[in-house]
């Protein structure tokens, strides 16, 4: 394992001899950290290699994986808190890289990061219902080899993009789209949420209301929330030409009238996709919703310490 590539965590300890000076060196090692990650999240793509690939699906010949990322010095007996994204693309598209740098970051953080593929209409022929299932399928999947990978079936946190945000809410609330050849006895359900301009609706005003307009009504994250949707935290430019604002803002009121946790941020004026790597020059507001992705799974309790993000860096 490649514990020199990433971002140890730091461990803070307070001694009574010399412990002011042990904090300012502690203060300054942090500030190197924050640089380092990054300096990290900068580099090309083809610079970030997953510590394991493993298939967790093969449906009609194809071959499904799992791009894993490992904590610095993993111990599988342990049982860390998971992160699997689902990358965007409207179930046509897209590249299973998507979230490769966020999988790093959170991986350097204490967190296995899991970027999983599913099938799409461009390279399957797949239904956006068979994407959905692939989906469920991985998180099924992750709960049953939970041993193996060293991970906390019960800390479970699921991500996506745009349609992949789609995929990600949608295995927290609907109940169809199951896979037949899955156990249906394990959960597929998550136990968080961060969403990045996700697809919460699918009706005739939503979007995708066309290629799913036989089955919207339970396969649209909007129409399927209840009391027991987990924490969500939502990400989403005023400017998304998909994605409006107001649909954002119905979802966070449903699901805190159910009693749930939603977040919600906005970018004025960001338009889709506005929180990829390189989307900006400076790429802020990719490192803006880490930073706040960050903050809200160590509230969660699935990440310790300080981010090694700050606002500081963002300027």
């Amino acid at each position: 394992m490649r514990t020199n590539r990433r971002l140890k965590l730091l461990f803070v300890g307070m001694f009574s001899v010399y412990g002011l000076l042990f904090v300012c060196a502690c203060s300054n090692q942090l500030d190197t950290q924050i640089a380092q990650s990054t300096e990290m999240l900068n580099r090309n793509i083809k610079e970030f290699v997953p510590d394991k690939i493993v298939t967790y699906k093969q449906i009609d010949g194809i071959e499904l994986q799992l791009h894993i990322f490992f904590p610095p010095s993993h111990n599988p007996s342990q049982k860390t808190p998971t992160i699997v994204s689902f990358f965007g693309g409207g179930w046509n598209g897209g590249t299973i890289k998507h979230f490769y740098r966020q999988s790093e970051y959170w991986a350097s953080r204490g967190m296995v990061a899991i970027c999983a593929d599913y099938r799409v209409a461009s390279r399957h022929k797949a239904a956006p219902s068979e994407c959905l299932q692939d989906a469920k399928s991985a998180i099924r999947w992750l709960r049953a080899n939970y041993k193996e990978l060293g991970i906390d079936p019960k800390r479970i946190a699921s991500a996506g993009g745009s349609a992949g945000g789609h995929l990600a809410a949608a295995t927290a609330t609907t109940k169809k789209f199951n896979d037949p050849n899955d156990d249906l006895n394990i959960s597929c359900k998550p136990n968080a949420l961060i969403l990045f301009n996700p697809v919460f609706d699918n009706g005739p005003d939503g979007f995708g209301y066309d290629r799913v307009k036989k089955y919207w009504k339970d396969f649209s994250p909007m129409h399927n929330l209840d009391k027991n949707t987990p924490p969500t935290i939502v990400f989403l430019g005023t400017k998304d030409k998909l994605i409006p604002t107001a649909t954002a803002k119905k979802y966070k009121e449903k699901m805190e009238s159910n009693g749930s946790r939603c977040e919600l941020f906005l970018y004025d004026g960001q338009e889709h996709g506005f929180f990829n790597h390189g989307k900006n020059n400076t790429s802020l507001f990719f490192l803006q919703t880490l930073l706040e992705s960050d903050r809200f799974l160590t509230s969660l309790g699935y990440l310790k310490g300080q981010p090694l993000i700050k606002d500081q860096y963002l300027n």
